[in-house]
């Protein structure tokens, strides 16, 4: 079983079509410039591929693009809608809530009902009737004055409203943009994160055993799989890090928090070129250079996240010495010397793994995390590779590992993290 690499050549052109506010294009004479709101709003529903019964179904969401593509003062949101519609057919099953119906469903949004908080705001657990059932919801406020905003909540539920059903991302059961309100409603994840099981532990709380933590990686890059080679264009996925990688109660991962997603490159183009996003630490360098973005910058991310998964360590801890702050830079070194693998596991762990399924596995990291982009493989070929890993985990005798998963052997072939 091998691995093959994704070549992608960083000196041809991308499409340009980036996240920023760049001035609107030429050809176009309307869109989110200072003209009247209505006539913006027949502009974008006049260009849109949802015809016949489609529109009658999905007016709820073209009202929602119009409305947030009235707000923007520049041609960005429109941008961006139109390229996420050029995903699927254009059937969408997220269903639009009331403000009231959600705010009863969390018990008026109380301390009580509180999840957590990100960067797009709290996230309060609610009970909501669909369907005549009754369904156990995480129920996502944009904060107004946080790090994200319209853009995001867009991309957000015109990507997980458009992409086809899968078992690793999560499920969007539906939204609210009732006033200036804008809240997504999903599936209740009952295990909360990944990060929540993995990286700093309260004493006594038990560790993800090495099975349990090879197949929630097997997993988060089938759900990477699924944007990368089943989406038409393809997503890249843009912040693939331990918080965004939910699980359910039987520890299956999905994919969460698709704001900052992207469509990728289409016909002879090799990337989009954006502005830079993401989180510090998980971040491809060539991204972080230069802004060109592909499928090949999700694996490195999906890197430096199955390397979390081994060690249990940060990509970026602060808290540790100086050389060891960053995971990749401290991994790194020690990818070239076998003697330090064991060393590299994950304490919690005691020692129960597969000495051969953790060579594996810290190969297929070391890989995945390469600084020449065309070297890493394509996420399909890690999906295969980690299906060898779940098996040889769970069995009593560990399977020898396949000699196309040896990590880098050059010594001068020094990993830069991301800037």
């Amino acid at each position: 079983m091998g691995i093959f690499c994704c070549f992608q050549s960083e000196d041809r052109g991308g499409d340009g079509d980036g996240d920023g506010d760049g001035a609107p294009p030429s050809t176009s004479s309307s869109g989110c410039s200072n003209s009247s709101s209505s006539s913006k709003k027949k502009n974008l529903a006049s260009e849109r591929s949802l015809g016949g019964s489609s529109r009658d179904n999905n007016s709820n969401l073209v009202n929602l693009v119009n409305e947030i593509v009235a707000e923007s003062v520049t041609y960005r949101h429109k941008r961006v809608a139109d390229e996420i519609l050029k995903i699927g057919k254009g059937k969408v099953t997220a269903r639009a809530f009331t403000y009231g119906e959600l705010s009863e469903a969390t018990g008026g949004f109380r301390a009580e009902s509180l999840l957590g908080e990100g960067g797009f705001g709290p996230v309060y657990r609610g009970r909501l009737s669909i369907k005549g059932t009754v369904t156990e919801a995480a129920v996502k406020q944009l904060d107004r004055n946080g790090m994200q905003g319209n853009r995001e909540f867009l991309v957000e539920v015109l990507m997980l409203s458009l992409l086809a059903e899968h078992p690793n991302l999560v499920t969007l059961l539906g939204y609210c943009t009732d006033g200036d309100h804008r809240i997504l409603v999903y599936e209740y994840m009952a295990r909360g994160s990944l990060e929540d099981h993995l990286l700093d532990l309260p004493p006594g709380a038990a560790a993800l055993d090495w099975t349990t933590r090879m197949r929630i990686a097997q997993g988060a890059a089938r759900g990477l799989e699924h944007l990368h080679d089943a989406a038409r264009p393809p997503v890249i996925y843009r912040d693939f890090k331990a918080s965004n990688i939910l699980l359910d109660s039987s520890f299956q991962a999905r994919l969460s928090d698709f704001g900052l997603a992207k469509v990728g490159p289409v016909g002879d183009k090799t990337h989009v070129s954006t502005r830079v996003m993401g989180t510090y630490g998980y971040c491809a360098p060539e991204y972080a250079l230069t802004g060109k973005l592909t499928t090949c910058s999700d694996v490195y991310s999906f890197g430096v996240v199955f390397l979390e998964i081994i060690t249990g360590r940060r990509a970026i801890d602060m808290a540790r010495p100086h050389d060891e702050q960053n995971l990749v830079q401290w991994a790194t070194p020690r990818f070239k010397d076998k003697k330090l693998f064991a060393d590299m596991a994950d304490p919690l762990l005691r020692g129960a793994y597969p000495t051969k399924g953790l060579y594996q596995a810290l190969a297929i990291a070391a890989m995945c995390l390469q600084e020449d982009a065309t070297m890493r493989p394509a996420i399909s070929d890690v999906v295969t590779a980690l299906e060898y890993l779940t098996v040889a985990g769970a069995s009593s005798e560990p399977a020898p590992r396949p000699q196309k998963l040896q990590p880098p052997e050059d010594e001068d072939d020094d990993q830069r993290p991301a800037a």
